[in-house]
């Protein structure tokens, strides 16, 4: 399989040196992902819609994540993204890894990386 890259134009791609996603070897790599909204759930949303249109280009879907990683300055935030994130994944919930740490910029609540497979 080819190596392939996906870039949307964001402000970060552009600054930081970095594409959205890649695709090799059957691997969709997303990159860490921030979303916008004045809460951690709206951005929570947001970054997964980013997410969603990344995978969709690569030719997957969330039901092909394997392994996702949720980054939050603020632990306590964390259960409030619960539902969206079980509505996000269904009956395909992929390994998964919380991690409290600063983000890039501190209107970011969430970030939200993930890692999929593409079955031929």
């Amino acid at each position: 399989m080819a190596f392939k890259r996906i870039s949307f134009g964001g402000e970060f791609e552009a600054k930081v040196g970095y594409c959205r996603a890649t695709v090799a070897g059957g691997w969709i790599h997303v990159a860490g992902t921030v979303g916008q909204g004045d809460d951690v759930v709206e951005q929570c949303r947001s970054a997964l819609d980013t997410i969603g249109k990344a995978l969709a280009e690569a030719g997957a879907s969330f039901a092909d994540v394997v392994r996702v990683t949720y980054m939050l300055p603020d632990r306590a935030e964390f259960e409030p993204c619960w539902p969206v994130l079980s509505a996000a994944f269904g009956d395909n919930p992929p390994a998964a890894t919380m991690i409290e740490c600063g983000l890039i910029d501190p209107k970011y609540r969430i970030e939200i990386e993930a890692t999929a497979f593409l079955s031929e």
